[in-house]
């Protein structure tokens, strides 16, 4: 049997998991707790961001696009088109839950689309910061999902730092900046708030705070179907609690009461709206070509895309070879995690987001997004790099920062579907 690695957390940090981060009492001290992750992540993610509007701006192909598919008059349009021009329509407009062509689409795929499909809070914040700011749907959804990068980046620190030492918690953070993916992170798409929610959510449940992971839970459903992962994960956290009567039963047997309540309502109020419960799923599988195959086309994708075969629907080779690598880059980073045991809601969230974001039909471009909300990957990575000086962190990281610009941003947006 391999022995596990051992991880002794900094003076700063609790040295028995299970127990709580020290409180920052006045200003200066949370500056101090949290400011080098926040620094981290928006200098890497300004590097990566700006590399990526470089290679926009060179190439210039986006002019020649439809503005809804990846084009526009300015580089910046880029990042509220595909399904950003869904989240800026609902903000305006809100739900139509019937199917409805999608104009513009002939050439590249003979699909139907519908709102639905878009889970309701991001649009909602964006509506929320129109009023508040004046701005118009494309910069408030910029807004919130800058903010929420941010706020995601904290949960990423603290549930590594909580769980493998401060530096490693730094380096996680810095890792959620140039993530295949990121390149989502600051465009007018819902992931950095659905990330947000779900690492402080977990972090809610590692410290049991658990009427804060109900809550979170309930919000991380009105943002992402993928929410069931997380909503299974503290549902497993609560009953080993009241298992070992940790803490009490009202507030974990309310956590687990609580946190479906968002995912269950939406999706029983697109059914009502259609006329049948189930419609939601058929909405996305008739509409998005989206549907649970148990994996079949993720098999098909892995023994295709890598000897340059494309047989399955919306074959993108850039996009699709990037998310090849990093489908088989968590399926190697996931025994490292299980070799430093983890709690076991960690292992939980991972595992089935795994299982339901390769498990599905998709555009199989949209995969190394799909699959950010699987951050205790990171940890491994993480605690390699806090063995290595902070300089050096710094240099291995800044230079993927301004790969990520090509690989997590152009060839996202403009070489695939985002």
């Amino acid at each position: 049997m391999t022995t596990p690695v051992e991880i002794t957390p900094p003076a700063a940090l609790p040295a028995v998991p299970g127990t709580r981060l020290p409180k920052a009492p006045g200003f200066r001290r949370r500056v101090r707790r949290y400011g080098p992750a926040l620094a981290m992540y928006g200098i890497l993610k300004l590097i990566g961001f700006g590399s990526f509007m470089y290679l926009l701006d060179s190439a210039g192909d986006f002019r020649k696009k439809h503005p809804r598919f990846g084009g526009g008059a300015h580089t910046w349009d880029v990042l509220g088109t595909w399904d950003g021009w869904w989240y800026q329509q609902i903000a305006l407009h809100g739900y139509h839950p019937q199917l409805v062509p999608v104009p513009g689409a002939t050439g590249m795929i003979d699909l139907q689309g519908n709102s639905a499909a878009f889970f309701p809070l991001y649009p909602a914040l964006m509506r929320l910061a129109m009023e508040v700011t004046g701005l118009g749907p494309f910069g408030a959804g910029l807004l919130v999902s800058v903010v929420a990068s941010f706020a995601a980046a904290l949960g990423v620190f603290a549930v590594a730092a909580w769980f493998a030492g401060r530096r490693a918690g730094l380096a996680a953070a810095g890792l959620w900046a140039v993530w295949p993916g990121s390149g989502v992170e600051w465009a007018v798409y819902s992931d950095s708030l659905y990330v947000a929610l779900a690492a402080w959510a977990l972090y809610a449940v590692l410290t049991r705070r658990w009427l804060t992971a109900g809550v979170l839970t309930f919000a991380a459903g009105l943002n992402r179907p993928t929410a069931a992962a997380l909503i299974a994960a503290l549902a497993l956290a609560a009953l080993l609690a009241l298992r070992r009567r940790e803490d009490g039963a009202a507030r974990p047997l309310t956590a687990m009461l609580v946190a479906p309540l968002g995912l269950l309502g939406y999706l029983g109020w697109v059914g009502h709206r259609m006329g049948d419960y189930g419609g939601y799923f058929k909405l996305q599988s008739g509409a998005w070509g989206h549907e649970f195959d148990y994996g079949k086309q993720t098999l098909d994708v892995l023994t295709s895309v890598p000897v340059g075969h494309f047989s399955y629907l919306f074959a993108l080779p850039f996009a699709d070879v990037i998310g090849v690598g990093v489908v088989l880059l968590d399926l190697a980073l996931l025994p490292l995690l299980f070799r430093l045991r983890p709690p076991a809601v960690l292992v939980v969230h991972t595992v089935l987001t795994l299982a339901l974001v390769l498990g599905s039909q998709q555009y199989f471009a949209n995969v190394s997004r799909y699959l950010l909300p699987a951050f205790p990957l990171f940890v491994p990575l993480a605690v390699a790099l806090r063995r290595v000086s902070l300089p050096c962190q710094c240099l291995v990281l800044g230079i993927a920062a301004l790969a990520s610009g090509s690989y997590a941003g152009y060839a996202l947006f403009e070489l695939g579907v985002p």
